[in-house]
């Protein structure tokens, strides 16, 4: 592959006057924290399934994705308190949005005021709010109750995205960098919250998949503050968001597929799905980074803040872009410490590749200032932004 144009990057670190920054970063979690050896035994016991062929097929998925610890807000005071949410065939969505709605609301506050801290100005400077979450359903919607928790002013603008899975992260990035862009001094939260106890349910030999996302998904939240022309006094921008795109692809609305039922959330996802990315995701790249207006590109010189849908999409990804070990190395890591949280995975990327610049600054290696922050959903629907990391 050939280098990247010098001239057309440029190679000054920090922000183009008008272009939307990452100010800051937070993220938050449930306090039960899940080691992903002890699972399987935990799972079937609280349902009370004794399939061991189930059980079989369930640790074995615990190894391949990878997943060492997550964050659930599933509880034994909360299985007691609701005991139909571990039997199969009930009515049980009530209950489940009744526990989801607070939770996320609860997590979405905490990950907010991390970051808010993080930014170091003022919660009253805070013009609009981008809220995203897959886990909760109500009206008015948790953009208002995240709102009332922090105290934000009602005079601050809301956008709310709901069900928009895994590629909600980035799509929440995509929308609050215009609205940073398109009104001058604002300062965007973004917010993301989710929770699997919408989707919680008993193994069956009915629903094999199921166990997929037992296997693999895990509940938190993440926020981020966005706006253009950074003050340089009181504001340190960690990454640049150059340009973003949104591409679906036709005919494979069934390969990630969710519906709220009387028994909460069902969802399904195709086997052929880390196929369908792999097929896809170089296309993407080019198109994002020609909209980008960059001529040449070699991509083992660019960062990579890729959500962590699970291990398989990852290595497919790695293999058909012909990335180094390493450039996948943050969404690896935020896999294996909180599992796919969905929409929130994005921010423990960026987190993580913060992390990992810094240790290539302080040894003196050469950064990968540009980079791409992509994410996949239901569509399927591929998200991405070219980025430049600030903070190096």
């Amino acid at each position: 592959m050939g280098s990247i144009d010098a001239e057309v990057l440029g190679s000054e670190k920090k922000s183009n006057p008008g272009k939307a920054t990452i100010l800051a970063l937070g993220k938050a979690f449930p306090h039960q924290l899940v080691m992903q050896e002890y699972l399987v035994d935990g799972y079937f016991k609280t349902t009370k399934c004794d399939d061991p062929e189930l059980k079989q097929k369930l640790t074995r998925l615990c190894k391949t994705t990878t997943v060492k610890t997550r964050y659930v807000v599933m509880s034994e005071e909360i299985l007691k308190k609701y005991p139909e949410l571990a039997i199969e065939g009930g009515s049980t969505v009530t209950q489940r949005l009744d526990i989801c709605n607070d939770a996320v609301t609860e997590m979405a506050v905490e990950a907010s005021r991390a970051c808010i801290k993080n930014w170091g100005r003022s919660i009253s400077e805070i013009t609009h709010l981008v809220y995203v979450s897959s886990s909760e359903a109500r009206l008015p919607g948790g953009d208002l109750y995240l709102a009332k928790g922090l105290g934000l002013s009602p005079d601050t603008h809301r956008v709310l995205l709901y069900f928009v899975g895994c590629s909600g992260g980035v799509a929440g990035l995509r929308v609050a960098k215009d609205i940073a862009e398109n009104n001058p001094g604002s300062r965007v939260l973004l917010a993301t919250s989710e929770t699997t106890i919408i989707g919680f349910k008993p193994p069956s030999v009915d629903r094999p998949y199921d166990l997929v996302g037992v296997a693999l998904f895990g509940d938190g939240a993440g926020a981020m503050i966005i706006g253009s022309d950074p003050d340089p006094v009181c504001e340190k921008p960690l990454f640049e968001l150059h340009t973003a795109i949104q591409n679906f692809l036709p005919d494979t609305e069934k390969t990630i597929d969710g519906r709220l039922t009387e028994q909460g959330i069902n969802f399904k996802l195709a086997r052929e799905l880390p196929q369908i990315i792999e097929d896809n995701v170089e296309n993407f790249c080019k198109k994002l980074i020609g909209k980008a207006g960059l001529a040449h590109k070699n991509y083992n010189q660019m960062f990579w803040a890729v959500h962590p849908g699970g291990p398989a999409i990852l290595n497919r990804m790695e293999k058909r872009l012909n990335l180094s070990p390493e450039k996948l190395s943050p969404s690896r890591r935020a896999l294996m410490d909180y599992g796919n949280a969905s929409s929130n995975s994005i921010v423990y990327v960026l987190e993580y590749m913060l992390e990992e610049s810094k240790k290539v600054r302080n040894m003196n290696e050469e950064e990968n200032e540009w980079g791409l922050i992509l994410a996949f959903g239901p569509g399927v629907t591929f998200e991405g932004i070219i980025a430049i990391n600030l903070d190096v």
